[in-house]
């Protein structure tokens, strides 16, 4: 009898592990690796000696709480438009709900600051940077060097800018920045040189890193939850809602509106004038110039920036946020969440856990990375750097093996986790045949590689 009991104990232990949410199990945990940096006006990579990624994910019954710094396993900065910040330890604990539901009354907007978290524990904002037109003076007002806007910092005005466009000078190389220390994405966490159509050169001082690589082939990974609950994927997702098709890529509902004088807004309501559309205030330099037009495509979001869908995570469906880009991978209008939330948003950021929670641990440090990831190297042949990128998150650490065709190993480096890159200097290498070899606690691949000079 006592035997039959301890095996009921045991199978209900491990169903109740398998059932586990994805919002307790995806984020990305580290004790023991610190961060990278570049200092402004410098491109020599300083170490921060500050955890990245997340350090402890516990939970109940309707909560799971992530401790995180903020800081991720890439490299962040230089930030070139004189922030004088850097990224710090934000020492966070989020509260993020388990079953979360849709808001039936009035949509929450988004805010300033943090509406949502990435798996690395870095924060999400919205479309806004903090400046606005001021109809009174006809000119910028918030941020550095603008005078106060009407109300105070934080007020919506009438017309207010998108910091995608913006701020372009001033992100790293994986489209993110500091605000007084926060470090945070607008938009969807890849690096600018892995786009089609490359915006900004920042990635050439460095490497191209960022917390995931577009796969076109695959469904994109889930890379975050926004403060109302619900998680947040990348740019790709299935084209139809219920998962019985291919991939695709997830479009944004909204457009550019057709206007050269900013009047009224989008909905026909008159407000106090905006600049108009020209050279220096252009089509897309306030959020108000876009609009949310309907559709009955399945790959076409909501009004929030979502859909209710299925996903890899989410079998049996769930709502969810992805972080839409256009069709050269430039980030497209709403970028993630917004501008108001599908669920009820708090403010998820507290201060203590007040409840009875279970530290989650997971099984094993490895997850089968390899199994799913695209690897490309490149240039190959090479004569004197070689940069392996990973498609898709690394979940796990990948060790890479440089050896000759006769398995004798020149020279290792890794690919942490929550990262996508590494390089590999062959200079003193001699011409021939090599092999990379692969690892990831679950998987081993193998791939040639030339040197010629």
């Amino acid at each position: 009898m006592r035997k039959t009991s301890i095996l009921v104990l045991i199978l209900a232990s491990t169903f109740a592990k398998a059932q586990l949410s994805p919002a307790i199990t995806s984020w990305l945990q580290n004790t023991t690796e610190t961060g990278t940096y570049y200092p402004k006006g410098n491109t020599t990579l300083t170490e921060n000696n500050i955890l990245v990624n997340c350090q402890k994910v516990e939970y109940s019954d309707e909560y799971v709480y992530v401790t995180a710094t903020g800081i991720p396993a890439y490299p962040t900065g230089p930030f070139s438009d004189g922030n004088p910040s850097n990224a710090e330890n934000q020492s966070g604990i989020y509260q993020i709900p388990l079953s979360p539901t849709k808001n039936e009354g009035t949509p929450d907007a988004t805010t300033g600051n943090n509406i949502g978290i990435f798996i690395n524990g870095v924060a999400l904002f919205d479309y806004r940077d903090g400046v606005a037109w001021n109809p009174t003076t006809n000119a910028l007002c918030g941020g550095p060097g603008n005078p106060p806007c009407p109300g105070g910092p934080g007020t919506l005005q009438d017309w207010n800018r998108d910091a995608i466009p913006a701020e372009m000078g001033g992100f790293d190389c994986a489209k993110g920045h500091p605000a007084k220390g926060n470090y945070h994405h607008h938009q969807n966490p890849s690096a600018f040189k892995l786009d089609k159509d490359v915006l900004s050169d920042i990635c050439n001082l460095y490497d191209a890193e960022g917390l995931y690589a577009i796969d076109a082939e695959s469904h994109s990974p889930l890379i975050g939850y926004a403060y109302d609950g619900f998680p947040i994927y990348g740019a790709y997702g299935y084209a139809k809602k219920d998962g019985s098709s291919g991939i695709t890529r997830i479009k944004s509902g909204y457009h550019l509106r057709n206007i050269t004088a900013r009047t009224t807004h989008a909905d026909g309501s008159s407000v106090d004038d905006g600049p108009d559309v020209g050279a220096t205030y252009f089509l897309g330099y306030f959020r108000e110039d876009y609009e949310f037009v309907a559709s009955t495509d399945e790959d076409v979001l909501d009004e929030h920036n979502g859909r209710f869908c299925v996903t890899p995570e989410y079998p049996d469906g769930t709502y969810a946020y992805f972080c839409t880009v256009d069709e050269n991978w430039n980030s497209a209008y709403p970028y993630a969440v917004g501008p108001t939330f599908y669920g009820s948003r708090e403010d998820r950021k507290v201060t203590s856990v007040n409840e009875t929670t279970t530290v989650y641990t997971p099984s094993t440090n490895a997850v089968d990375v390899l199994g799913q990831a695209s690897i490309h190297i490149y240039p190959n042949p090479a004569s004197d750097l070689i940069a392996i990128q990973l498609g898709g998150l690394t979940r796990s650490e990948v060790k890479i093996t440089l050896t000759d065709m006769d398995g004798k190993e020149i020279s290792t480096t890794s690919i942490p986790k929550g990262s996508t890159i590494a390089y590999y200097d062959v200079q003193a290498v001699y011409e021939g045949t090599y092999i990379l070899r692969f690892e990831d606690g679950v998987s081993t691949i193998t791939k040639k590689v030339s040197i010629k000079r």
